[in-house]
């Protein structure tokens, strides 16, 4: 278990070292807060460092490091890397300027923020991108949980009502539209720091079982640096785009925002966002390391995770919760597949609202407003409810990725205007303008090309768009 403990200190030493680096060349200072200066009582309200952090990683984390890791785990004990890496180097960077960046522009949300840095065209781009992926986002985290309370009442032997799939569905967007309309610290404040508490005991309690039980071995980087997935799955970019939360996630961008409008003091930038992201990257490994270690290898290949992953979401993180810390495992199982989607869901929907707010210059102290943006959005996001959970899934993921690029030559230019290290975030965004191309040009959903013209497409374009931003510079320079 060696790689396993090397990469969890990386993670934690990373917070504390490059994390400071990040936060030291943003430089916070005191002037006043959005949440002071703007204070409306809904979305503008101070609430206690503790509160944030824990809100931030339910808001940003939900089933995405779960579920994610565990996919991320068929390509073997190589996702360690990506997760440890891709959170310290990547995610991390990204959400800390997803949320400062904001802070300094009134709490705007990230389409808007996009749209001061990078033009009006980017700005528009990112709007229609943010919506379309955040009503995903909230559709796909109320379709699985519906499904999942359904099947616990059919095994139950329940009948009638309690088993209809579609009047959870509705009970759930009937909560998102409750909590996307009323004040931020009504029910977002109050519940969400004890269900964030839940997701870290969770993976605690997944990392105490493997390492108690001598029948589970996370296996070597070193011994096992190959493609382990039971399809022959390429690693580049497909483990990159699957793994998304665990390491780098566009969604957490959009997220971001809600919490910029909380907070009392610039100065907590590094534990809200940066130190959620390292949360989030500590349980992404937790889980993709149980994903290595507690099921079958066959000819090198992960054939038993691939398996038990053929039932499902909520059926793989059940089956880990059981087999590492037994009843009470399946009752955080339980807890964490159904509670975790539904709170991320409901702030997709709120950020939704919010974008559209911005979008439109619609004042939201007023609660005709909200509602006005809050029917269309919850309409909408039924129909989508509707649509194949599958194939909603698939597009979620490189939508996902692509934002995270674009927020990150956001914060390159952010960087390069205020005259500080923009290579900070300039290689990473370059990094995952490759992931994001190579993706888009290879996966069936989108082109379908194969490795052998997406590969060095992927590359060039990544190439390009350096080029563009470099000049772009020069532009500014001039």
């Amino acid at each position: 278990m060696i790689s396993f403990l090397v990469c969890l200190a990386l993670l934690i030493g990373g917070y504390f070292v490059y994390g400071n680096l990040v936060n030291n060349i943003f430089n916070p200072d005191d002037r006043e807060t959005p949440a002071v200066r703007i204070n409306d009582g809904v979305d503008y309200v101070v609430m206690p460092q503790w509160k944030l952090f824990l809100i931030q990683l339910l808001n940003i984390a939900g089933l995405g490091p779960i579920f994610g890791a565990m996919q991320g785990a068929l390509w073997g004990p190589v996702v360690f890397l990506w997760i440890t890496f891709g959170t310290i180097f990547a995610g991390g960077v990204h959400d800390f300027f997803s949320g400062m960046m904001s802070e300094r522009n009134d709490g705007a949300s990230i389409s808007e923020v996009c749209g001061i840095y990078l033009g009006g065209l980017m700005q528009n781009v990112m709007r229609v991108f943010s919506v379309v992926l955040l009503v995903m986002v909230g559709t796909v985290f109320a379709v699985g949980p519906a499904g999942l309370i359904v099947t616990l009442f059919s095994n139950g032997g329940a009948q009638g009502l309690v088993v209809n799939k579609e009047i959870w569905l509705w009970i759930i967007l009937a909560y998102y539209f409750i909590a996307t309309f009323i004040s931020i610290d009504k029910i977002i404040g109050k519940i969400y720091p004890i269900f964030g508490i839940c997701l870290i005991i969770m993976a605690l309690g997944v990392a105490f079982g493997i390492f108690t039980k001598p029948e589970y071995v996370i296996p070597e980087i070193w011994s096992n640096f190959r493609n382990m997935h039971p399809s022959g799955t390429p690693v580049w970019s497909f483990m990159f785009i699957t793994v998304a939360c665990g390491a780098i996630s566009g969604f957490h961008a959009t997220q971001s925002p809600l919490m910029a409008r909380c907070m009392k003091s610039e100065k907590q930038g590094h534990f809200v966002f940066y130190g959620a992201m390292v949360c989030e990257g500590i349980i992404a490994l937790i889980w993709a390391a149980a994903g290595c270690s507690l099921y079958e290898v066959t000819g090198g290949l992960n054939t038993g995770l691939a398996e038990i992953m053929k039932n499902g979401q909520s059926a793989a993180i059940y089956d880990v919760c059981q087999k590492t810390m037994g009843g009470v495992g399946i009752a955080l199982a339980m807890l964490g597949v159904i509670a975790c989607p539904i709170t991320s869901g409901d702030t997709a929907f709120r950020s939704a609202r919010l974008t559209l707010a911005d979008w439109f210059k619609v004042d939201q102290k007023n609660w005709k407003n909200r509602l006005l943006l809050c029917v269309p959005l919850l309409g909408i996001g039924a129909i989508v409810g509707h649509m194949d959970y599958s194939i909603v899934w698939r597009y979620f993921s490189w939508t996902n990725q692509t934002l995270a690029m674009i927020v990150l030559w956001t914060a390159s230019m952010y960087l390069y205007k205020a005259k500080k290290n923009y290579w900070l975030t300039a290689v990473p965004a370059t990094f995952m303008s490759a992931v994001s191309m190579t993706y888009f040009f290879c996966a069936k959903e989108c082109l379908n090309l194969g490795t052998a013209v997406a590969y060095p497409v992927g590359i060039v374009l990544a190439v390009v768009f350096l080029g563009i931003f470099i000049r772009a510079t020069k532009k500014q320079t001039a």
